[in-house]
């Protein structure tokens, strides 16, 4: 699809016994159409059909993936790619999407749990929109050529300069789009520990280079800087801060060390009341011995600092923010989509086991309740 175009998606279920229903992963869709069994509809039950229909203000790659029981029906494979085209024609492109994902230990990039062979032409611009829909992160190597990080979480960095043999750690829910120019020789996209690869060459066979780990791929003080609509020094109408640690207490009648934030377990968990047009800075806190990738739905959200330290390259926009043990986040982000929005970690385990928040806007109210028939995560 095209930036601009209004999809219409009809989603049957025809046999899941526990419902489905379907988020579009990093696209900021109408409230309404975010697909979370619970917050914006009703999961679909076996012989139901739902119709989603949106208008898409983007370019770039998404994904989309059940958000009804996600943590068990995305692991077994309800999730695809979600890839939206600027406006107007495209330069002539090998323009592939590959899906990183794992299946009961077998590790896949796309279907392909070995190395998936291909033909690419000499001179041939690529662009790989690599997709990470573990819960887990995930890190891959491009070897064989120099490469642009050309976009994250489905938008473009400014500036991108030429690197070559980086690490790229990837957010689970978290994409990079990585661009070059076709070599005579093979070029390999490798997930680290993994057999599973994709190799581009000029006759789909040829000697795949070394995949060695280097240095990791940092974000922050890469590209170059560009205006925003706001940054680190604007004047904020809200602020939010999100400290995820461990508390000991009991959750849905078990007793147990479970996720809190703010010194809070769930359902004490704050609610971030918004109002239209605010401009709203938040900050994660990761006070435990586990990643957690934090989603947005419907926003974007721009990475101010890490650690105090400021990002000092591209405007870096993320809807899946990786935040590792120890580190601290401020971002931004406008408030321009009405609803109630979920904000989560992405490891949905951990959602599952109540790592969930919401952001509100101020006089929205939802009829759909999470219960029997809904379990979003």
């Amino acid at each position: 699809m095209r930036e601009g175009d209004l999809v219409e998606i009809a989603v049957l279920n025809v046999n899941i016994d526990e419902g489905v229903s379907i988020h579009w992963h990093g696209v900021d869709v109408p409230n309404a159409e975010d697909g979370v069994s619970g917050v914006t509809q009703d999961a679909v039950l076996p012989g139901q059909r739902y119709t989603y229909r949106f208008k898409v203000h983007q370019s770039g790659t998404f994904w989309y993936h059940s958000h009804q029981a996600s943590s068990r029906q995305v692991k077994r494979g309800l999730y695809g790619a979600f890839v939206i085209l600027p406006r107007g024609s495209l330069p002539r492109t090998l323009d592939l999407a590959v899906v990183a994902h794992s299946f009961s230990g077998a590790r896949t990039l796309g279907a392909h749990d070995g190395i998936d062979r291909r033909a690419a032409a000499p001179g041939t611009p690529v662009r790989l929109r690599v997709i990470n829909s573990d819960s887990f992160s995930r890190r891959f190597v491009l070897s064989g050529t120099r490469f642009r990080v050309a976009a994250v979480d489905g938008t473009e960095l400014n500036q991108p300069g030429l690197i070559e043999g980086k690490t790229l750690e990837l957010a689970g829910g978290g994409r990079y789009d990585l661009t070059f120019t076709m070599p005579t020789r093979t070029v390999q996209l490798h997930w680290l520990g993994a057999r599973a690869a994709l190799a581009l060459s000029p006759d789909g066979r040829g000697a795949l280079p070394e995949a060695d780990a280097g240095q990791k791929f940092d974000p922050a003080d890469y590209g170059s800087p560009a205006r925003t609509r706001f940054d680190a020094s604007s004047d904020f109408d809200r602020a939010f801060m999100v400290k995820i640690e461990k508390r000991f207490g009991f959750l849905d009648g078990r007793f147990g060390r479970h996720w809190a934030v703010n010194g809070k377990l769930p359902p004490e968990f704050p609610t971030h009341i918004v109002s239209e047009g605010d401009v709203v800075k938040m900050t994660f806190v990761n006070d435990t011995d586990e990643d957690h990738p934090m989603h947005l739905h419907g926003h974007h959200m721009l990475v101010l600092t890490r650690d105090g330290e400021p990002v000092t390259g591209s405007p870096w926009w993320s809807d899946t923010l990786n935040v590792k043990p120890g580190e601290r986040y401020e971002v931004a982000f406008r408030a321009d989509n009405p609803g109630l929005w979920m904000d989560h970690c992405h490891n949905l385990g951990h959602a599952a086991d109540g790592l969930v928040l919401h952001l509100a806007y101020e006089g929205v109210a939802t009829p759909f309740m999470v219960g029997t028939r809904n379990r979003p995560e």
